[in-house]
């Protein structure tokens, strides 16, 4: 079953360019582990200061393979081994876990 992780971070406004660039830099592994099927960041526009990281993934043990990866370790390893000088781009983060259970494509 298709499974989706979304990692919800919250990024103070002024950082918001910040984690962007930082994503655009990202090494890009995630799109060659075994079930990837999607990545999207998506900015929020109001109501909320959360930037979203969209994951689409084949199935649940697809995403657990990536997360005990070292190409997950060293991807997010980037992150905490900042040094003090650089800014923070995100105060907080939380991981929330979906099943997809209906899907609808255009109509051509």
């Amino acid at each position: 079953m298709p499974f989706v992780a979304i990692n919800v971070l919250t990024v103070p406004e002024s950082s918001g360019a910040t984690l962007e660039e930082r994503f655009a830099r990202r090494a890009g592994s995630v799109e060659r582990a075994p079930g990837f099927e999607r990545f999207e960041l998506l900015r929020p526009i109001e109501g909320t200061d959360a930037y979203l990281v969209y994951t689409r993934w084949a199935s649940r043990a697809d995403f657990e393979a990536w997360t005990t990866s070292q190409a997950f370790a060293g991807g997010h390893g980037q992150a905490s081994g900042r040094s003090q000088a650089e800014p923070r781009a995100a105060t907080a983060s939380t991981i929330w876990s979906f099943e997809v259970v209906q899907v609808a494509d255009p109509l051509v």
